[in-house]
């Protein structure tokens, strides 16, 4: 540790941000004029004004370079040095600025001091790219040097042309150099084996069945009595929902992923994590944050008496009245004329919009174990369903899926959760996990107090025409069900923007509706966002 508890890497990346600063300070104000003739005398012209420009551009690098030193990348500690060094030199070719020089030497002094700690690797998958645009930018060189040897002047516009192409690939460049660690997702059968097996006997999270989710890698225990679903998006680790398995051997397991996720200079987050394992997420070093709550219903203790419910009450009354059935079907033996309904009715609901989730929804249909209930109106036709996941250890059942025609009368979707209660009760399960909903402490109006959070929620509702957060409060609010939190757990708070971004990316929640989204085959995979919906 180094100063105020800061780690090496990061104080080194606050260093190099406040030298990048001081840097751009120095080219954007007069030099001092003795000095600056005595540069004139010396150098050959238009060397200071090169060196000014050389000393704006390693500002900025190093600025830009912080963020992937903080992060302990081999490849960025190498071109900061180099960077350094150049930033040393401009600035005595610029005007004999010896203050800013020593400042970059000390800087160099303090990389070369820590080098041992930037031990994180490059990502070897960007070799090939960093080759190509080698060979490009070598290509661009090659013109504009030929044309200088035969003397033949370029046109301004050519000219522009090969500049711009040379920025656009010198910046890929960078990216590719900078990369970090990328990490494909990987499963087995017998892998996706052993993790069903501890779901079914293990898992009584009402999450721990979306572990399967084929967009997940897994982490065993050396016993594979216990493991994590996870996947790496944009160098973070999102791990999915808590551990499932022997919890004697959850802090190993987390402890391992972490020194992964350190080794390869990912930051590490746990998404969807319950009350339960706090503690252990704190004893890690994690740092909690809500982020919303999951509605839980009771079937045995749910009933439609009272005036406070009667608005769900006549929701049901009138789809009755209308000739809406109700039926529960095994989602691995669907036929296939029901299938294509189903994806019908899938399709006419999130017309050009992405199929969304991650650590709350499954993205197989016929995953055995799981139910369809169906809403069919007096003609056998398919109103609406949800798409229901077991919680075996937990004795309940989670929803994945809820979809409706948009031409089906209002209420269905009550129809089908009052009418999916009844038939858990029936079953004797103990709990039905209908919705997470985001954010409700800016949500709900009686917790909205200060201004800030007033603030908050106004922006939350003007744009629930894309993210429908309010809306599906007011929804699970109808059934009062319980309210459990759930948490996004991270290292620093700091990291809580980029893994936020990454959560919502691995939501699909970052993929804009209509033509630019991947339409996937509807017929096989009818995933839902249940709790983004």
């Amino acid at each position: 540790m180094t100063l105020r508890g800061l780690s090496p890497e990061r104080f080194l990346a606050w260093a190099a941000a406040l030298v990048g600063a001081i840097g751009l300070a120095s080219a954007l104000t007069p030099e001092m004029a003795g000095r600056l003739d005595v540069v004139q005398g010396v150098l050959p012209p238009g060397w200071p004004e090169a060196a000014r420009v050389l000393t704006v551009a390693s500002g900025v690098g190093l600025i830009w370079l912080s963020r992937s030193i903080a992060r302990r990348r081999r490849r960025a500690w190498r071109l900061a040095v180099a960077v350094v060094v150049a930033s040393a030199v401009a600035h005595l070719a610029k005007g004999l600025d010896f203050e800013e020089a020593t400042i970059s030497l000390l800087l160099l002094v303090a990389l070369l001091r820590w080098r041992s700690r930037f031990d994180v690797p490059g990502d070897p998958a960007s070799v090939r790219p960093l080759v190509g645009l080698g060979a490009a930018l070598a290509g661009i060189a090659a013109v504009v040097g030929g044309a200088e040897i035969r003397g033949i002047e370029l046109s301004p516009r050519t000219g522009d042309a090969l500049l711009g192409l040379a920025v656009v690939f010198g910046s890929l460049a960078l990216y590719f150099w900078l990369r970090p660690f990328g990490h494909a997702v990987a499963q087995t059968v017998g892998e996706r084996q052993v993790v069903r097996a501890l779901v079914d006997a293990h898992g009584s999270d009402s999450l721990s069945f979306f572990a399967l989710r084929r967009d997940k890698s897994y982490l065993f225990s050396p016993s594979r009595r216990a493991f994590l679903a996870y996947r790496v998006v944009a160098g973070t680790v999102l791990v999915s929902g808590d551990p499932v398995g022997d919890e004697a051997e959850f802090d190993d397991l987390l402890a391992e992923l972490r020194r992964i996720a350190r080794t390869s200079g990912w930051r590490f987050a746990v998404v969807g994590a319950s009350d339960a394992h706090l503690e252990r997420y704190r004893a890690l070093g994690l740092k909690p944050v809500s982020i919303g709550e999951e509605a839980v219903l009771s079937p045995r203790d749910f009933s439609l008496e009272g005036r406070a419910i009667r608005k769900v009450r006549q929701s049901v009354s009138r789809l009755g009245k209308a000739g809406y059935s109700f039926r529960v079907v095994a989602a691995d033996g669907v036929a296939p004329a029901l299938e294509a309904e189903l994806a019908d009715v899938s399709a006419a609901w999130r017309p050009g919009e992405p199929e969304r989730g991650f650590s709350m929804a499954i993205d197989d249909l016929h995953v055995p174990g799981t139910v369809l209930a169906l809403a069919e109106d007096a003609e056998g036709r398919i109103g609406g369903f949800l798409h229901l996941a077991p919680s075996l250890a937990g004795g309940g059942w989670s929803l994945s899926a809820m979809r409706r025609r948009p031409d089906a009368p209002n209420g269905l979707t009550e129809f089908l959760v009052v009418e999916a209660l009844a038939w858990a009760r029936d079953t004797g399960a103990g709990e039905l996990s209908l919705n997470f909903c985001a954010l409700t402490d800016f949500l709900a109006p009686e917790r909205v107090k200060t201004p800030a959070r007033r603030v908050v929620r106004w922006g939350l509702l003007r744009a629930d025409n894309v993210f429908q957060l309010e809306r599906l409060y007011s929804f699970n609010r109808k059934f009062f069900p319980e309210w459990r939190r759930r948490y996004i757990c991270v290292e620093r708070l700091t990291d809580l923007p980029a893994v936020g971004l990454a959560y919502l990316h691995a939501e699909s929640l970052l993929v804009p509706p209509g033509p630019w989204t991947r339409r996937r085959g509807a017929r096989r995979r009818l995933a839902t966002g249940r709790r983004a919906a």
